[in-house]
């Protein structure tokens, strides 16, 4: 959780820095909106080779490596005044904080049965809203004290930038230790559970596919809420940047909440996939609600903005759960491995695409776009049972804790 939770602050909490960085690189929101989306393309591009590592070396030495040429990249974007060579080193950043995404889902399933793994997974992904929150409180401080002791104007803002990025690469590196010191690799026993001989799980079905894109798509109004909440709070609100941060941290830390909240509901109804609808739903009615207050500029649009920081980050560790369980021992590693590179794919494409959406149609109609994301996804989701399964054949929800160790 640690290790996700660092890497997470600078994957998405660079849009707090969203004001510094204007200054610093003069850039226009869609520009800079590009610019933060650099680390996820990093993501995208190593993920697999991440995976593949993880599967012959273990998870301990490849999160570990990661994190330390995350921190590495970071403390060299901090002294760049580029804004090709900054983009260059978030997204190697970004590739070195891939290994987290890789390898710590595997960590959640080789320990915890399914009985627990609802829970499990939903604490691992605690880390993404958990990471944004601290990103939330500390980036904007960092920024803005670092930039006062500088004087004004852009020379200010691109010290606060440097100071923003060299706190993320000290986070990255003191979690990348305290995971080399503490972590345990999974045993990696053959399970004693029935399992088909790999059979391929995607083909006959359209099960796994249907979870991915619903999954991708719940990822668009996560972005967009969570990656112009403080913008929108600044510049059509009046808030200050100080105040925005925090209150957008208390955000983060329900929506780390609601992934727990989450993953217990799923493991009791012995169901991932009808948690995940409700709460899509869920996503849609406060998205709605905030496209509503920014179109009558009331006070009512940031309370429901701040929930829907909150919720539209509550489905992730159930789509993970589902994906893990439905592919099988063989397959686990692939699919969850096409399921964050989608959802990488969709989080970098989000925001520079909504930012121009915002530049020609305002914050309204982009809020109203976004809701539909969200209803779309609810519809894709399958409805018949979703048993765990491994290899293909089902398990009950009860069955050994060692069914998908390898997976």
């Amino acid at each position: 959780m640690a290790a996700q939770a660092a890497s997470c602050v600078f994957l998405y909490g660079l849009p707090y820095l969203l004001p510094e960085l204007r200054n610093a690189y003069h850039l226009s929101l869609g520009a800079v909106s590009l610019l933060v989306s650099c680390p996820l393309l990093g993501v995208v591009l190593t993920l697999i080779a991440w995976g593949a590592a993880a599967d012959r070396f273990g998870e301990r030495i490849v999160i570990s490596s990661g994190l330390v040429i995350a921190a590495a990249v970071l403390t060299g974007a901090a002294f760049t005044r580029s804004t090709v060579a900054a983009g260059v080193a978030l997204a190697c950043a970004g590739a070195g904080g891939a290994s987290v995404n890789a390898a710590s889902g595997r960590l959640v399933m080789g320990w915890f049965g399914p009985r627990e793994r609802g829970l499990a997974m939903g604490a691992r992904q605690t880390a993404q809203p958990l990471g944004t929150m601290i990103a939330a409180v500390l980036l904007p401080a960092v920024a803005s004290a670092a930039g006062s002791g500088a004087g004004s104007g852009a020379g200010s803002s691109a010290g606060g930038v440097a100071a923003a990025m060299g706190t993320c690469a000290g986070l990255c590196f003191l979690t990348a230790v305290a995971v080399g010191l503490f972590t345990s690799d999974p045993p990696r026993k053959e399970s004693t559970a029935p399992r088909a001989s790999g059979a391929n799980p995607y083909r006959g079905s359209t099960m796994l596919w249907r979870i991915h894109a619903a999954s991708t798509l719940l990822v668009v109004p996560q972005f967009v809420t969570t990656g112009f909440a403080l913008e929108y709070l600044v510049t059509q609100r009046g808030w200050t940047i100080i105040a925005a941060g925090r209150v957008l941290a208390g955000a983060n830390f329900a929506g780390a909440l609601t992934r727990v909240a989450a993953g217990i509901w799923s493991d009791r109804v012995h169901s991932r996939l009808g948690p995940m609808r409700h709460l899509a739903m869920a996503i849609t009615v406060v998205v709605g609600l905030t496209t509503i207050g920014a179109a009558t500029r009331s006070a009512f649009s940031d309370v429901a903005l701040l929930a829907a920081v909150a919720v539209s980050v509550s489905t992730n560790g159930l789509a993970f759960t589902a994906v893990a369980e439905r592919a099988g021992v063989s397959w686990a590693g692939r699919a969850l491995g096409v399921q964050n590179t989608a959802q990488n794919i969709a989080a970098a494409a989000t925001q520079p695409v909504c930012a121009e959406l915002i530049g020609v149609a305002g914050y309204p109609a982009s809020f109203g776009i976004t809701a539909i994301f969200p209803l779309v996804a609810a519809l894709a989701i399958p409805r018949r049972t979703d048993a765990p399964t491994v290899g293909g054949s089902a398990i009950p929800v009860g069955a050994t804790p060692t069914a998908l160790e390898s997976g």
